[in-house]
């Protein structure tokens, strides 16, 4: 009887093994899903995605698995090759003819990487338009997962030979992610930016002043890495204070904001503008108002991270709810687009705090 005793509980003891070593851990923990989307330069071949999946494996980030409906397409190294990279795809699209959800469900991803718009931009789609299909694409993948961390790229510069424009449109838009971005991410579900257009040259590292070859593929790998090193480790980017202080000063100074114009792009007919506020009293704010008055006729058509109030060419714009505290010395920004006709005059702003 003894000896039938020694028998199960070495079968038991191998049975256990086997089911570790095909889960990869006893406890079962699932790995980490990453989901590539975007466009060609995420998937066609996109062989930064097998530079960045072996440098996550040689640098012990082995709990990771890309996701996607779309297969690998050669880059000639062994590599996890799922991912969402439709070539030709405008993000506007995807939004609009509602995609997205049936890739999540598909891929159920933790983290998603995405370089899209360039195609957008290409087809001259307003950088506003884009990023309005950026916020519904953020708002599907929270409901996909609550907890969603979201990387987002300024994409890489591009000059294809039948679009002089091209170039400045890609400036354009890159500079209006950083205000969304901050404007759309939470503590639960982040939203970081990821440079990939500075130091990136059409002329070196693409084949066709789009697409990039080996030594671009090679600078979005290394771009990306450290930011999805930054979010499998569960660290949270500090967007705006989560502890209000105590504030207990024996005098009490008076309060005050400064505002900061500056225009961000402007092409036929419209611009695009940032304002910067600063608070410069001595305590926290508990709200802040901008307002001036444009001497040109230029009108907002869309604005971002403030409240608009515009009564003729006159403009007010207070805080949001997330951006209405502000320590002494710490700023924020809003960003617009306006229209514009012959003249575009920088406005005069005035900041004050209600």
């Amino acid at each position: 009887m003894a000896r039938v005793r020694v028998i199960l509980v070495a079968v038991l003891a191998l049975v256990a093994g086997v089911l570790v070593a095909a889960n990869g851990t006893a406890a079962g923990a699932a790995a980490t899903r990453i989901m590539p989307l975007g466009d060609s330069i995420t998937g066609s071949p996109g062989c930064w995605r097998a530079l960045l999946w072996n440098r996550l494996q040689n640098t012990g980030h082995t709990d990771v698995d890309f996701v996607g409906t779309l297969p690998p397409q050669g880059c000639s190294v062994a590599y996890d090759g799922d991912n969402e990279g439709h070539g030709g795809a405008l993000v506007t699209n995807v939004a609009r003819q509602n995609q997205l959800p049936g890739w999540l469900s598909a891929g159920r991803p933790d983290v998603v990487l995405m370089h899209f718009g360039t195609n957008d931009v290409w087809s001259n789609v307003p950088p506003a338009t884009i990023l309005e299909a950026f916020t519904t694409l953020v708002g599907q993948m929270r409901a996909s997962n609550p907890a969603m961390r979201i990387l987002v790229a300024k994409i890489i510069p591009m000059a294809p030979a039948t679009c002089g424009e091209c170039g400045q449109r890609v400036v354009t838009f890159n500079d209006a992610i950083p205000a969304w971005a901050a404007g759309i991410s939470t503590a639960q579900s982040p939203v970081v930016v990821v440079d990939q257009w500075t130091g990136f040259s059409t002329a070196a590292d693409t084949y066709d002043g789009v697409h990039p070859n080996a030594s671009g593929d090679q600078k979005i790998a290394d771009r990306w890495y450290p930011a999805l090193v930054e979010a499998l480790s569960g660290a949270q980017p500090t967007v705006t204070p989560t502890v209000t202080p105590t504030v207990t000063p024996t005098v009490t100074p008076p309060g005050g904001c400064t505002a900061a114009y500056r225009n961000a792009g402007h092409w036929q007919g419209g611009f695009q503008g940032e304002v910067t506020v600063t608070n410069t009293g001595a305590t926290a704010t508990n709200g802040w108002r901008v307002s001036w008055t444009f001497a040109d006729g230029q009108r907002i058509t869309q604005i971002w991270n403030g409240v608009l109030a515009a009564d003729g060419s006159h403009v007010t714009v207070t805080h949001f709810g997330w951006n209405s505290l502000l320590m002494p010395g710490a700023s924020t920004s809003f960003g617009f687009l306006a229209s514009w006709n012959g003249t575009n005059t920088a406005p005069t702003l005035s900041c004050s705090i209600p």
